[in-house]
C-alpha cells in the first residue's frame, strides 16, 4: 500500500493500486475493492506536495505521543506537586523514545 501513499500523482496512485489488485488481487479483494470504493476520499490526498503529507503523517505521531502521555497521568491520580508530574513525564518520554524508529 505505500507506494499508493507515496505515489507523485493520482495516475501514478492509480497504476500502484492497479499493480497490487494484479499481485495480490485474488488473496486479498477486500483491500483493492475497498481503496475503489472510497477512491474519490483518497485521492485528494495526493494533490498536497510531499512536505505537506509529511507532516500530516508527522501529526499522526504526534497525536499518539499525546495519548500514551495522557494514560501516564490517567493512571496516576493526583500529583503532591508539579515537579512529580514533570518527572512522570520526563520519565515517560525516555521510555517512549525508546521505540521511535524516525520513519516518517
Amino acid at each position: 500500500m505505500k507506494p499508493i501513499d507515496a505515489a507523485a500523482s493520482r495516475e501514478d496512485a492509480e497504476h500502484a493500486l492497479a499493480a497490487f489488485e494484479e499481485r495480490w488481487g485474488r488473496r486479498y479483494a477486500m483491500i483493492g475493492a475497498a481503496w475503489r470504493n472510497n477512491w474519490e476520499r483518497v485521492v485528494p490526498f495526493l494533490d498536497f506536495p510531499p512536505e505537506t503529507r509529511r507532516i500530516i503523517y508527522t501529526t499522526n505521531d504526534i497525536e499518539s505521543l499525546n495519548s500514551s502521555l495522557r494514560k501516564l497521568v490517567f493512571h496516576r491520580g493526583h500529583f503532591p506537586l508539579d515537579e512529580a508530574a514533570i518527572k512522570l513525564l520526563f520519565l515517560g518520554l525516555r521510555n517512549l523514545e525508546k521505540r521511535w524508529t524516525g520513519t516518517p
